[in-house]
């Protein structure tokens, strides 16, 4: 007697279990493989400024994940996902057409730039891409890519996330993508409120200023020049300092309201020997009046004054020398002058006739007669410092 097996394996079942089978071995040794695009590593793009509508560099960053080689294009795309929407798109891309524009495209490897031997080369670009070659990296290498500001790429006029995408045509096809966005500018405001004091001080008998020294002491409102004597000039100065923030720095200037007459309507001219208002402003060595009776009473006396700051800023005439005086003038005009902000103390080497005076000046004022200056006892008239800050 025989007895039938209970397993039976019809043909179909046959034919699957072999062709799974000769799956596993073809896997097994390798005979069936396929290839895919390995994705870019720590991908970045830093804006030189996330202003919208303006030009921007552009400095991207990426680690190679396989080896690129020089022949290998490198793709960027600006708004890779651009929906065609006014104002979103980068502009100028399609300006980089020439060795000219693609000279602001630069390559670093791994923090050195890259040799002359494998520099970047401008391959191609459209509105929307960049492409360039002639970068060689190895797997693990990170690659910086600059577009200059210079390149032309502009910002979209449109706030908001914009991709960007790097495309490496090497036999990977190596891809990877980031964002930059675009917002608007931050705009910081402050106020830092005006500082301004013009201080007039005595100045002592004794004291050095232009080279001369003074013959009697002023106060913050006089200059007693006293009784004069033929033939002595008397000297008397008053000091002068600025404290301020102003950007410009500031000017002042001095004026007299009159002459220097007596009640009678006799006057003490102008430096040199001249009627008032006719005196000079170019800065001159004192001289003595004429003293001669034939020549008018413009010679029998006169006064003048020096300032001792050597740069007025184009104010005024400068007093770049000891012992150079001008007529005391009827209108303003500049005796003290900087061109910034000031503590008010005297400047490196001042106050003098040699340098800038920055914060603090003498000026200084001079007289003398002849035996023919007309008598009087209440000779004057009233001297006006104006201090202007300049911003």
């Amino acid at each position: 007697m025989f007895v039938n097996s209970t397993i039976t394996v019809g043909v179909t079942q046959r034919v699957v279990a072999t062709l799974v089978a000769c799956a596993m071995v073809m896997a097994s040794i390798g005979v069936y493989q396929t290839a895919h695009a390995a994705n870019l590593t720590l991908v970045s793009n830093t804006l030189s400024t996330s202003e919208p509508n303006v030009a921007s560099a552009n400095t991207i960053l990426f680690t190679a994940t396989n080896d690129i080689g020089p022949a290998e294009n490198i793709t960027i795309t600006w708004d890779s996902q651009d929906d065609g929407g006014a104002g979103q798109d980068f502009g100028g891309i399609a300006a980089i057409d020439s060795p000219s524009t693609a000279a602001n495209i630069l390559v670093d490897v791994n923090g050195a730039s890259a040799p002359a031997a494998a520099a970047p080369t401008f391959v191609s670009a459209d509105a929307d891409s960049l492409e360039i070659n002639g970068v060689t990296a190895t797997a693990g290498q990170t690659v910086e890519i600059e577009v200059a500001v210079g390149a032309g790429i502009i910002n979209p006029t449109t706030l908001g996330s914009y991709e960007i995408e790097i495309a490496v045509a090497n036999t990977e096809n190596d891809i990877g993508r980031t964002r930059v966005v675009i917002i608007d500018q931050v705009e910081v405001t402050a106020i830092v409120a005006t500082t301004f004091d013009f201080v007039i001080s005595p100045v002592d008998v004794g004291t050095s200023v232009g080279g001369e020294n003074t013959t009697g002491s002023s106060s913050t409102t006089t200059i007693p020049f006293g009784v004069l004597d033929a033939g002595t000039p008397e000297f008397i100065a008053q000091q002068l300092n600025v404290t301020t923030n102003a950007a410009g720095g500031f000017v002042v200037t001095v004026e007299k309201d009159s002459p220097l007459e007596s009640s009678t309507g006799a006057d003490i001219d102008e430096f040199t020997d001249s009627d008032d208002g006719l005196g000079s402003d170019t800065p001159a060595a004192w001289a003595q009046p004429d003293g001669n009776l034939s020549f008018g009473e413009n010679g029998w006396g006169h006064w003048g004054m020096v300032a001792v700051d050597n740069d007025l800023q184009g104010a005024g005439t400068d007093f770049s020398a000891d012992d150079q005086y001008v007529a005391v003038p009827n209108t303003p005009r500049a005796v003290f002058a900087h061109n910034g902000p000031t503590d008010g103390l005297v400047g490196v080497g001042g106050p003098d006739t040699s340098t800038d005076d920055v914060g603090q000046t003498f000026v200084g004022y001079k007289v003398e007669i002849t035996p023919l200056q007309e008598a009087g006892d209440d000779y004057n008239t009233t001297l006006t410092y104006i201090a202007t800050p300049s911003f």
